[in-house]
Protein backbone atom coordinates (compact mmCIF):
# COMPACT_ATOMS: atom_id res chain seq x y z
CA UNK A 1 0.00 0.00 0.00
CA UNK A 2 1.33 3.15 -1.14
CA UNK A 3 2.37 5.82 1.65
CA UNK A 4 -0.20 9.12 1.21
CA UNK A 5 0.80 10.57 4.28
CA UNK A 6 3.41 9.98 7.30
CA UNK A 7 4.86 12.66 10.02
CA UNK A 8 7.69 15.17 8.45
CA UNK A 9 11.34 14.25 9.34
CA UNK A 10 11.28 17.69 10.51
CA UNK A 11 10.00 17.05 13.92
CA UNK A 12 11.51 14.25 16.38
CA UNK A 13 9.55 11.36 17.97
CA UNK A 14 9.12 13.17 21.16
CA UNK A 15 5.58 13.53 22.94
CA UNK A 16 4.90 17.27 22.99
CA UNK A 17 3.89 18.29 26.21
CA UNK A 18 1.17 20.98 24.90
CA UNK A 19 -1.97 21.54 26.37
CA UNK A 20 -5.16 19.87 24.21
CA UNK A 21 -6.59 21.87 21.81
CA UNK A 22 -3.06 24.48 21.80
CA UNK A 23 -1.93 25.06 18.42
CA UNK A 24 2.03 24.78 19.05
CA UNK A 25 1.62 21.14 17.57
CA UNK A 26 0.40 22.47 14.57
CA UNK A 27 2.48 25.37 13.88
CA UNK A 28 5.77 22.98 14.97
CA UNK A 29 4.71 20.46 12.44
CA UNK A 30 4.27 23.51 9.57
CA UNK A 31 7.71 24.94 10.26
CA UNK A 32 8.94 21.56 10.05
CA UNK A 33 7.40 20.58 6.66
CA UNK A 34 8.73 23.66 5.16
CA UNK A 35 12.16 23.04 6.15
CA UNK A 36 12.58 19.65 4.91
CA UNK A 37 10.77 20.93 1.46
CA UNK A 38 12.82 23.59 1.02
CA UNK A 39 15.73 21.22 1.39
CA UNK A 40 16.87 23.43 4.98
CA UNK A 41 16.13 21.01 7.77
CA UNK A 42 19.82 19.80 7.95
CA UNK A 43 21.64 23.15 8.14
CA UNK A 44 18.80 25.18 10.12
CA UNK A 45 19.33 26.78 13.25
CA UNK A 46 16.12 27.09 15.88
CA UNK A 47 16.12 29.71 18.76
CA UNK A 48 13.51 28.85 21.49
CA UNK A 49 11.96 31.16 24.08
CA UNK A 50 10.72 31.44 27.36
CA UNK A 51 7.12 30.24 27.19
CA UNK A 52 4.76 27.30 26.34
CA UNK A 53 7.48 26.55 23.57
CA UNK A 54 10.78 26.64 26.20
CA UNK A 55 11.07 22.53 24.94
CA UNK A 56 10.92 22.96 21.57
CA UNK A 57 14.39 22.02 21.31
CA UNK A 58 12.85 18.51 21.77
CA UNK A 59 10.45 18.23 18.82
CA UNK A 60 12.31 20.35 15.90
CA UNK A 61 14.61 17.88 14.10
CA UNK A 62 17.46 20.41 13.54
CA UNK A 63 20.11 22.60 16.06
CA UNK A 64 18.11 24.57 18.39
CA UNK A 65 19.81 27.15 21.10
CA UNK A 66 17.64 28.10 23.82
CA UNK A 67 17.73 31.90 24.92
CA UNK A 68 17.21 34.18 28.00
CA UNK A 69 13.31 35.52 28.11
CA UNK A 70 13.05 38.05 25.16
CA UNK A 71 16.38 37.29 23.90
CA UNK A 72 15.61 34.85 21.10
CA UNK A 73 16.35 37.59 18.63
CA UNK A 74 19.54 38.84 20.18
CA UNK A 75 20.68 34.96 19.80
CA UNK A 76 20.01 34.66 16.45
CA UNK A 77 21.51 37.68 15.50
CA UNK A 78 24.99 35.65 16.08
CA UNK A 79 23.82 32.58 14.97
CA UNK A 80 23.45 34.15 11.69
CA UNK A 81 25.80 36.70 11.51
CA UNK A 82 28.17 33.67 11.76
CA UNK A 83 26.54 30.98 9.86
CA UNK A 84 25.40 33.10 7.22
CA UNK A 85 24.20 30.58 4.40
CA UNK A 86 22.22 28.41 7.16
CA UNK A 87 18.43 29.00 7.95
CA UNK A 88 17.95 30.64 11.14
CA UNK A 89 14.59 30.93 12.93
CA UNK A 90 13.21 32.03 16.42
CA UNK A 91 9.92 30.76 17.78
CA UNK A 92 8.53 33.09 20.14
CA UNK A 93 5.71 33.30 21.94
CA UNK A 94 4.01 37.11 22.55
CA UNK A 95 4.77 37.38 26.30
CA UNK A 96 8.24 36.49 25.25
CA UNK A 97 8.48 38.71 22.01
CA UNK A 98 5.73 41.45 22.37
CA UNK A 99 6.34 42.39 26.12
CA UNK A 100 10.34 41.41 27.98
CA UNK A 101 11.58 40.92 24.36
CA UNK A 102 10.09 43.99 22.15
CA UNK A 103 13.51 45.71 22.14
CA UNK A 104 15.18 42.75 20.75
CA UNK A 105 12.26 42.21 17.77
CA UNK A 106 12.29 45.96 16.99
CA UNK A 107 16.28 46.61 16.71
CA UNK A 108 16.67 43.20 14.94
CA UNK A 109 13.92 44.43 11.82
CA UNK A 110 15.37 47.44 11.85
CA UNK A 111 18.65 46.31 11.39
CA UNK A 112 17.22 44.16 8.83
CA UNK A 113 19.12 40.84 10.56
CA UNK A 114 18.36 38.18 7.64
CA UNK A 115 16.82 35.56 9.84
CA UNK A 116 12.92 34.45 10.12
CA UNK A 117 10.62 34.89 13.39
CA UNK A 118 7.80 32.24 13.85
CA UNK A 119 5.15 34.75 16.24
CA UNK A 120 2.62 32.70 18.52
CA UNK A 121 -0.16 34.79 19.23
CA UNK A 122 -2.83 33.80 21.88
CA UNK A 123 -3.24 37.09 23.79
CA UNK A 124 -2.23 35.57 26.53
CA UNK A 125 0.97 34.00 28.94
CA UNK A 126 0.95 31.06 28.76
CA UNK A 127 3.22 29.27 30.89
CA UNK A 128 3.28 31.45 33.86
CA UNK A 129 -0.62 31.25 34.31
CA UNK A 130 -2.78 33.15 32.40
CA UNK A 131 -1.72 36.93 32.94
CA UNK A 132 -2.24 39.82 30.88
CA UNK A 133 0.09 40.32 27.59
CA UNK A 134 0.79 42.90 25.47
CA UNK A 135 -1.62 41.06 22.88
CA UNK A 136 -4.67 40.44 25.47
CA UNK A 137 -7.75 42.21 24.25
CA UNK A 138 -9.65 44.89 25.35
CA UNK A 139 -12.46 43.15 27.55
CA UNK A 140 -10.29 39.86 27.82
CA UNK A 141 -9.81 38.51 31.13
CA UNK A 142 -6.59 37.16 32.55
CA UNK A 143 -5.02 36.50 36.11
CA UNK A 144 -4.14 39.86 36.59
CA UNK A 145 -6.78 41.88 34.62
CA UNK A 146 -10.15 40.01 36.29
CA UNK A 147 -12.36 41.94 34.98
CA UNK A 148 -11.22 42.65 31.79
CA UNK A 149 -8.45 44.68 29.75
CA UNK A 150 -8.83 48.36 29.52
CA UNK A 151 -7.44 50.92 27.19
CA UNK A 152 -7.64 53.12 30.50
CA UNK A 153 -5.07 50.91 32.37
CA UNK A 154 -3.45 49.36 29.83
CA UNK A 155 -3.64 51.08 26.38
CA UNK A 156 -4.72 48.83 23.00
CA UNK A 157 -3.10 45.84 22.19
CA UNK A 158 0.29 45.89 20.31
CA UNK A 159 -0.14 44.85 16.62
CA UNK A 160 3.15 43.70 16.25
CA UNK A 161 3.33 42.57 12.92
CA UNK A 162 1.96 46.14 11.82
CA UNK A 163 4.28 47.67 14.01
CA UNK A 164 7.81 45.44 12.76
CA UNK A 165 6.48 46.58 9.11
CA UNK A 166 7.23 49.96 9.36
CA UNK A 167 10.82 49.16 9.90
CA UNK A 168 12.94 49.17 6.11
CA UNK A 169 14.75 45.91 7.25
CA UNK A 170 11.56 43.61 7.52
CA UNK A 171 11.23 42.98 4.17
CA UNK A 172 8.32 40.34 4.61
CA UNK A 173 5.37 40.32 7.47
CA UNK A 174 2.13 38.10 7.26
CA UNK A 175 -0.37 37.13 9.85
CA UNK A 176 -2.13 33.75 9.85
CA UNK A 177 -3.98 31.25 11.59
CA UNK A 178 -4.61 27.25 11.78
CA UNK A 179 -8.06 27.25 12.77
CA UNK A 180 -9.07 24.80 9.39
CA UNK A 181 -7.03 23.63 6.35
CA UNK A 182 -7.60 26.53 4.34
CA UNK A 183 -5.86 28.58 6.80
CA UNK A 184 -3.35 25.83 8.02
CA UNK A 185 -2.28 25.69 4.10
CA UNK A 186 -1.76 29.58 3.77
CA UNK A 187 0.05 29.70 7.05
CA UNK A 188 2.39 27.07 5.83
CA UNK A 189 2.71 29.00 2.36
CA UNK A 190 3.73 31.95 4.66
CA UNK A 191 6.32 30.01 6.49
CA UNK A 192 8.08 28.49 3.76
CA UNK A 193 8.16 32.03 1.99
CA UNK A 194 9.22 33.77 4.57
CA UNK A 195 12.32 31.31 4.92
CA UNK A 196 13.45 31.80 1.09
CA UNK A 197 13.33 35.12 1.36
CA UNK A 198 15.94 34.76 4.23
CA UNK A 199 17.85 32.39 2.23
CA UNK A 200 17.46 34.67 -0.86
CA UNK A 201 19.52 37.13 1.71
CA UNK A 202 16.62 39.81 1.62
CA UNK A 203 16.53 40.70 5.00
CA UNK A 204 13.87 40.31 8.32
CA UNK A 205 11.18 38.23 7.98
CA UNK A 206 8.31 37.57 10.06
CA UNK A 207 5.38 35.38 10.29
CA UNK A 208 2.46 35.96 13.06
CA UNK A 209 0.37 32.85 13.80
CA UNK A 210 -3.09 33.52 15.67
CA UNK A 211 -3.55 30.48 18.34
CA UNK A 212 -5.60 29.16 20.39
CA UNK A 213 -4.97 29.05 24.48
CA UNK A 214 -7.79 26.96 25.54
CA UNK A 215 -6.95 26.32 29.19
CA UNK A 216 -5.92 30.21 30.21
CA UNK A 217 -8.63 31.09 28.28
CA UNK A 218 -11.10 29.13 30.32
CA UNK A 219 -12.88 27.14 27.68
CA UNK A 220 -13.15 24.44 25.15
CA UNK A 221 -10.39 23.68 22.30
CA UNK A 222 -13.65 24.20 20.21
CA UNK A 223 -14.90 27.06 21.72
CA UNK A 224 -11.48 28.85 21.48
CA UNK A 225 -11.69 28.69 17.85
CA UNK A 226 -14.57 30.27 17.62
CA UNK A 227 -13.63 33.04 20.24
CA UNK A 228 -10.15 33.17 18.31
CA UNK A 229 -12.30 33.79 14.49
CA UNK A 230 -15.02 35.93 16.48
CA UNK A 231 -12.41 38.01 18.96
CA UNK A 232 -8.67 37.90 17.35
CA UNK A 233 -9.11 37.88 13.74
CA UNK A 234 -11.34 41.41 13.92
CA UNK A 235 -8.65 43.32 15.88
CA UNK A 236 -5.37 40.95 14.19
CA UNK A 237 -6.99 40.73 10.36
CA UNK A 238 -4.77 37.90 8.83
CA UNK A 239 -3.17 38.54 5.40
CA UNK A 240 0.30 39.47 4.25
CA UNK A 241 1.43 43.16 5.88
CA UNK A 242 4.29 43.57 3.76
CA UNK A 243 6.05 41.84 0.53
CA UNK A 244 9.24 44.11 0.39
CA UNK A 245 12.31 43.09 -2.13
CA UNK A 246 12.77 40.44 -4.73
CA UNK A 247 8.89 38.73 -4.69
CA UNK A 248 10.55 34.68 -4.80
CA UNK A 249 7.40 32.44 -5.70
CA UNK A 250 7.59 29.01 -3.03
CA UNK A 251 5.66 26.28 -4.23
Amino acid sequence: MAIVYQKTPGLTDKELHYCPGCNHGIIHKLVAESLVELGLLDSAIGVCPVGCSVFAYNYFNCDMLEAAHGRAPAVATGVKRTHPDQAVFTYQGDGDLASIGAAEIVHAAMRGEKFTTIFVNNAIYGMTGGQMAPTTLIGQRATTCQSGRTVEQAGKPIRVAEMLSTLDGCVYAERVCVTDIANINKAKRAIKKAFQKQMDREGFTFVEVLSTCPTNWGMTPVKAVQWLKENMIPYYPLGVIKDAGADAEVK
